[in-house]
């Protein structure tokens, strides 16, 4: 439902843009520095109880977007003059797709920690999510189950975008790099968690 609720509301706002109320949609793709409450910790979690699998062949691409860029983009947008904004949609990153599993897995080498040996097949992660999803369902759990068919998609497949509209229309420059960007990661966690 993420993905459907999600879409569904972006249409709303960009029907609502008219003469007298701008509106415009940022997709910024898996956010990502320091202080992410979503991605960073759940890697960390899974590999510090050794419940991180690789998902499918590990060759997969995928888009990112550090927190400073994401700030940047939908600030330059904010400012944008409205005729070259107004109505549209805009994917933004840090335009240097990364190959995910090796981006984790050099992840988890800075911080200690081992890399990614256990791997399941696409297919197979996608049945156990649909399963899960299943049991969670009908038992109302409100946890979160540990693999869905939303999870499995998005750990095995490669999905990145041409950013290039967000360039012409605001000028849109990533402005911090990959390397930059884990360096400041790293040291920010190493920071609040002595430990490791």
């Amino acid at each position: 439902e993420y993905p459907s609720t999600k879409a569904q509301a972006e249409r709303l706002v960009l029907q609502a843009n008219d003469s007298t109320l701008c509106t415009l949609a940022i997709r910024p793709h898996l956010i990502w520095g320091p202080g992410d409450p979503h991605l960073v910790p759940r890697i960390l979690k899974k590999a510090n109880n050794n419940r991180l699998m690789m998902v499918g062949e590990g060759r997969n691409q995928v888009d990112m977007i550090y927190i400073d860029n994401a700030v940047s983009a939908h600030l330059k947008a904010a400012l944008a003059p409205n005729k070259n904004v107004a109505g549209k949609a805009y994917f933004v990153s840090d335009d240097d797709p990364v190959i995910l599993w090796k981006w984790i897995n050099t992840f988890l080498n800075r911080m200690g920690l081992s890399k990614v040996k256990r791997r399941i097949s696409y297919g197979n992660a996608m049945r156990l999510g649909a399963l899960l999803e299943g049991i969670y369902g009908f038992f109302r759990l409100k946890s979160e189950p540990p693999m869905t068919r939303f999870l499995a998609s998005q750990l095995a497949t490669s999905h990145y975008f041409d950013i290039s509209k967000a360039k012409k229309d605001f000028d849109y420059q990533p402005l911090v790099s990959q390397e930059e960007g884990i360096n400041r990661l790293i040291h920010s966690l190493k920071s609040s968690s002595p430990g490791y």
